[in-house]
């Protein structure tokens, strides 16, 4: 029987370390050149919005295959599909409904370059922004290192601050309200970037040595919420889909800079085919932009090992 799940099937905090596992091995099949990922097909409705499609698997002795699909329309409510073929035996292993997984999947590429970039004994946590993708990007630090201090700042006040309870109690940790971006990062060992701000809002003087950022999602040269002066100063610079970052309408926010050669693939990384870290006083960027095909990776783990709801 083909499994159908929806947001509700995808709840415990035990699938974010299914998810980052899962995109471990994706990411290592990728530096193999055996992931399927080209960069994701928009078609166009006028003036209604658009249908994106990424489709992707891995090759190999199982081989897995699939695609995800989500619009672009004007409106309060937005969904998702991503369906999973087991492309050996043609068998579709399942379908995942609503918008959960797209969350997990990219909260766990952010947990992944924090697993292989981020100081190893990183304790403190400096959060920009308070909504969906700032929790799962909380929640995949929390899955890879072993905090125990946050600080989380966002324009809203009362946001921030029921960001802060509520994630304390999901992670117990200690979480506070920062009064600033600067105060939210300033003794952080790993910052995380999940804002909509179009203009910088912390710079290389607000961070310490040593400190690793994630930033989420698209950032271009007409909008992002870190100063340039970050990349110049990071030893290593990484982003999941390099293919991703030349294929956006507006240039990718390092287009043109001093450091947009540097970008290394973090699948390289991962494989040891590119040099990661090198000294504990290391800043080191990882520019999440969202690999194509590992909706797919994260779904097919998750329907391996939840059951078909009754």
């Amino acid at each position: 029987m083909t499994k159908i799940l929806k947001d509700e099937d995808l709840v415990g905090s035990h699938l974010m370390a299914v998810a980052i596992d899962a995109l471990d091995t994706a990411f290592r099949a990728r530096a193999g050149k055996r992931l399927i990922s080209p960069p994701r097909h928009h078609v166009s409705f006028p003036d209604r919005g658009d249908l994106v499609f990424t489709v992707g698997g891995i090759l190999g002795e199982k081989l897995l295959a699939g695609f995800r699909v989500y619009e672009t329309f004007e409106g309060a409510e937005h969904s998702q599909i991503v369906a999973v073929w087991s492309a050996d035996d043609a068998r579709l292993k399942g379908v995942i409904l609503g918008e959960r997984l797209g969350d997990l999947r990219t909260g766990a590429i952010g947990g992944l370059a924090i697993r292989h970039l981020s100081p190893p004994d990183a304790r403190t946590i400096g959060i920009l922004g308070s909504g969906a993708q700032a929790r799962t990007q909380l929640a995949a630090a929390a899955a890879v290192r072993k905090l125990d201090r946050a600080r989380v700042y966002s324009r809203d006040e009362k946001n921030r601050a029921a960001f802060a309870s509520e994630m304390q109690n999901a992670l117990g940790l200690d979480i506070e309200p920062a009064g600033s971006a600067q105060e939210a990062v300033a003794e952080a060992d790993i910052v995380i970037c999940a804002t909509t701000s179009q203009t910088a809002v912390i710079h290389a003087r607000d961070l310490k040595p040593g400190v690793h950022i994630n930033t989420v999602g698209p950032k271009t040269r007409d909008g992002h919420e870190l100063g340039l002066d970050i990349a110049a100063a990071a030893a290593v610079i990484a982003t999941d889909s390099p293919e991703q970052t030349c294929a956006y309408a507006s240039p990718f926010f390092l287009a043109g800079s001093s450091s947009e050669h540097r970008m290394a693939d973090l699948a390289d990384i991962i494989a040891g085919k590119a040099a990661g870290r090198g000294s504990a006083k290391d800043i080191t960027l990882f520019c999440s932009v969202g690999l194509a095909g590992t909706e797919v990776v994260v779904a097919s783990a998750i329907l391996d090992m939840v059951a078909v709801p009754s």
